[in-house]
This record gives structure tokens, C-alpha cells and sequence, in this order.
């Protein structure tokens, strides 16, 4: 089950500032501090970062605390590949289908990349570079001092503003959203180790990046949407706690399972017990180039998109 989070709704919005200090905030609990990608049995963060969230009509706000002893930060040019510095991301598919999602990252310059995922990197993507969240505000605050290996800082804490006009034509459900409804969300935080050499932050050479998530993906890849977060709109009345219904997880079963298959045999099975699963009431049909399996309402296909037929 992965993490679940029960967003608050504002009456009225507000104007970010990157500290958290809004008085709305404090309606807001904090997310659980996050793990390793790879989940909590994996090696515990050097530093913690827990993040929040709001939402009203026109806005889902998002905010987030890092622990930081020092904050840098180098890449100043909006779209630039933020990940090559420290950075806050934020990922977003609203119906919950693997695809067509939304990427969203930032450093502690509140320099910010926004991008479309067709699907996943893993089912050939593409990553849609040009896509703009229109009219998203972000805002930083550093808790110390920014480039300046001399001191020691607290960290930095942000604020992002992702107007639902900008989701609506890739959101797939109702958005604005409705109370009630649940979509899928994570976090992820990209930390460098860095050395400081002649008063400069340079990154230790052949160490790769940590990734530090809100809820775990168990592999070093965020385009798994599947095990995304639910994020459940709440405007104060009681709500059932949402399930993840079981067909979501028999279907990716097949998924995963055909991949093995096809990656052995050099094409898809057409029938379940060629792939070791239990075959139960699942129907699968093959070609040579494509094949898909439903299972109840639900149907996956095999680019992962999953599903449901009301």
C-alpha cells in the first residue's frame, strides 16, 4: 500500500512566499520524512525532508522542508535539467493510468523545469520538454545562506502553486478535483555529496545521486506510477480511507511478467500460464506487436496504461 495523504481544502487562496508561514499551513500535517527509493529497509537519508498540502479551487499548493547543512544550488535557467543540482520534484497523474503525467522540479535558485510524460521512460516514453504548467508560481526560502561553504545551514523550505487549469487537459478525472476524489502523487528529493574544495560546493566524482521519496518505489526509478502515492482531496467531511483495488496489482503482475517473457522468448505470451501467473478470470490477448489483459472493469495494455470501464 503506498502512502496516503488527506489534503486539506482552503476557503480562499493565498500568495507564497517559500516559508510556510501562512497561518493555512498549519491545517496541513506534515507527509511521513522520506526513505530511500528504495524503501525504508534501504539506508536512511543523511538529512530529513517531509512536505504538505492544500488545495482550493483553483490551486493544489504543495511545501516542503529540507534539512540542508549547505544549501547551493548552480543552474539558474528555466527547463534546465534541475536534477543535476540538488532539487525537490514533484510527480503527478491525476487519474491514475501510468500515463500522461506531469514532472515538476526545483533547486534552492527556485529555478524550475516542468515537463510531460507521455508514459513511462520504461514503455519508450517520450518526455514532452516544451509542456509549461501555465500560471504554476514557486517561491524559496534558505535558512542560511546560499553558495557559502563558510557557515553551516538549517536548509531551505519551498512552496509550489500548480493552478488545475494547467492539469485539466492531461488530468484524465474531474479536475478541478471533487472532495473525495483520490490522485496519484510522489516526491522526490535528488542530494549530491559534495566536497568543498578552494571555497567551491564539487560534487565527489563516481558517486551517483541519492533519491530520497515520499512514498517508496522499490527500484532507483520515479516513472513507476504505480507505486505513487494517493493523494485523497478532503473539504472536511468525514472520507473513507481509499483501497487500492487488487485488479491494479494483478494486472502489473502481467506486466511485469510478459516483460520477463518477452525479453527470454523474443515475443508476448498469449496465454497466462506461459508467464507462471495463476490464471483466474484473466483474459489476455496477443499479437506480435502488442497484446493486453483485463481482468473485471479493469485493462492494462503493454505499455502499462491501466484502465477502468464503468
Amino acid at each position: 500500500m503506498p502512502n496516503h495523504y488527506v489534503c486539506p481544502k482552503l476557503d480562499v487562496p493565498f500568495s507564497i512566499n517559500g516559508r510556510l508561514d501562512h497561518p493555512a499551513w498549519m491545517n496541513a500535517p506534515w507527509t511521513e520524512d522520506f526513505v530511500d527509493i528504495l524503501g525504508p529497509e534501504a539506508k536512511k537519508p543523511r538529512f530529513r525532508t517531509r512536505a504538505k498540502m492544500l488545495w482550493d479551487s483553483q490551486y493544489l499548493y504543495v511545501g516542503a522542508e529540507l534539512e540542508e547543512p549547505h544549501v547551493w544550488g548552480t543552474l539558474t535557467e528555466h527547463d534546465s535539467v534541475i536534477f543535476q543540482d540538488n532539487d525537490f520534484e514533484i510527480f503527478l497523474d491525476p487519474d491514475g493510468d501510468n500515463h500522461l503525467y506531469a514532472e515538476f522540479e526545483m533547486n534552492a535558485l527556485n529555478t524550475t523545469w516542468d515537463l510531460l510524460l507521455v508514459k513511462p521512460y520504461r514503455d519508450g516514453g517520450p518526455p514532452v520538454d516544451g509542456f509549461e504548467l501555465a500560471g504554476l508560481r514557486s517561491a524559496v526560502h534558505i535558512r542560511g545562506t546560499l553558495n557559502d561553504p563558510r557557515d553551516t545551514d538549517e536548509g531551505w523550505t519551498l512552496e509550489v502553486a500548480i493552478p488545475f487549469a494547467a492539469l485539466k487537459q492531461i488530468a484524465g478525472t474531474t479536475c478541478p478535483p471533487k472532495p473525495g476524489d483520490v490522485w496519484r502523487i510522489n516526491f522526490s528529493r535528488v542530494q549530491w555529496i559534495t566536497d568543498i574544495i578552494e571555497g567551491r560546493y564539487v560534487k565527489r566524482p563516481g558517486l551517483p545521486e541519492d533519491n530520497w521519496v515520499w512514498s517508496p518505489q522499490g527500484v532507483v526509478d520515479m516513472h513507476q506510477p504505480e507505486h505513487w502515492g494517493l493523494l485523497q482531496f478532503s473539504d472536511g467531511t468525514p472520507l473513507p480511507t481509499p483501497t487500492l483495488e487488487p485488479e491494479r496489482a494483478k494486472l502489473m503482475a502481467v506486466y511485469h511478467a510478459q516483460h520477463r517473457f518477452r525479453s527470454k522468448s523474443g515475443r508476448w505470451a498469449s496465454e497466462l500460464s506461459q508467464l507462471g501467473l495463476e490464471t483466474g478470470d484473466i483474459r489476455i490477448e496477443a499479437t506480435g506487436y502488442q497484446w493486453s489483459a483485463q481482468l473485471g472493469d479493469w485493462m492494462i495494455d503493454h505499455e502499462s496504461r491501466l484502465r477502468r470501464f464503468k
